[in-house]
């Protein structure tokens, strides 16, 4: 049973200034004086943030980190209403090729997380309109790529009329979108609304493999038991080539704070990983929390000194 721990976007150790998430917003790009300087402008931002990217995958690759989220900031206003697509696709392909064979050479696990205002469910129509195309702005940098195993999360959204009717419109619009969206959907639990056991029931239907996101389920659940649940979470993997993926972080200053704390809570962590345990089945754990690898490299040394007995495969990975 191997565990593998990665982080999201940002490399703490590699400084802030290193950061794939540069952005331009649209009263800026309005500024510029003419096409060829807006075209300009987004050109170097974007390029910016592929360099960065660069970097921080080499540094993974280096510190034997096998799993890392790309920011949802990749490339600017690309999905905005009124700039949308700027011809990145071409310009940045052979970039795109680079940064794709080093995730595949590395066997480095990548996905990506869209934001909140990304709502399949929403009753408003160019709300899930615009989620649609952003979604397909993602599937296509997996494309460009050329990684085929690139899973987006998803929450499922909001409740407007009951969770019932939430959940009823998000399957009728998920069956609406291209399958270039659908194949690569994966749902995770949300602190707020939709607990581990709907979003389970929810992935069962839909026959896509579910994320448990294990701080939202202490925040969000009714009373479930989540030992009892995590085969059949898992099991929402079966038919793909990835293992299953956890979201594990911890409360920041009490036991239901839906903030994430800077650090994991390394006896919380090995409670949830001996009941996982018992299952017996290889997964990966994205560790949300304000520290990114920092809060990966403190957890493994707090591991090591509180279970002994597990055995480090590398910096990141381990075998229960």
């Amino acid at each position: 049973m191997l565990i593998r721990l990665g982080y999201v976007s940002i490399s703490m150790k590699l400084g802030k200034k290193v950061t794939a998430s540069s952005n331009v917003t649209f009263t800026n790009y309005n500024k510029q004086e003419s096409k060829e300087k807006k075209l300009e402008k987004l050109k170097t931002v974007a390029l910016s943030n592929l360099n960065d990217l660069e970097k921080i995958l080499k540094y993974n690759i280096n510190n034997n980190i096998h799993f890392y989220r790309i920011t949802s900031a990749l490339v600017p206003l690309v999905t905005h209403p009124e700039v949308g697509y700027w011809g990145h696709r071409e310009i940045f392909k052979k970039d795109f090729e680079y940064l794709g064979n080093l995730i595949r050479k590395s066997n480095m696990r990548v996905d990506t997380h869209p934001d909140e205002f990304n709502v399949l469910n929403s009753i408003n129509p160019s709300v899930v309109e615009n989620t649609k195309r952003n979604l397909m702005c993602q599937v296509e940098w997996f494309e460009d790529l050329n990684y085929p195993e690139g899973k987006m999360v998803l929450h499922v959204g909001g409740a407007t009329y009951g969770k019932e009717n939430g959940i009823i419109r998000f399957i009728d619009n998920f069956k609406k979108m291209p399958i270039e969206i659908a194949s690569r959907l994966i749902i995770e639990n949300d602190d707020k609304t939709y607990t581990a056991k709907e979003v389970l029931e929810l992935c069962n239907k839909l026959k896509i493999p579910m994320v448990l996101d294990v701080h939202h389920h202490n925040c969000n659940n009714s009373g479930e038991d989540l030992e009892y649940m995590l085969e059949n979470i898992f099991n929402t993997w079966n038919k793909e080539v990835l293992p299953p993926k956890v979201h594990f972080s911890s409360p920041k200053d009490f036991e239901k704070d839906r903030r994430h704390a800077d650090y994991i809570n390394p006896k919380e962590f090995i409670e949830f990983i001996e009941k996982a345990k018992k299952i017996d089945r290889s997964f990966d754990v994205m560790l949300e929390c304000k520290q990114k690898d920092e809060a990966l490299y403190k957890l493994v040394e707090d591991i090591k000194k509180l279970k002994p007995e597990y055995r480090w495969v590398d910096a990141s990975s381990f075998y229960l």
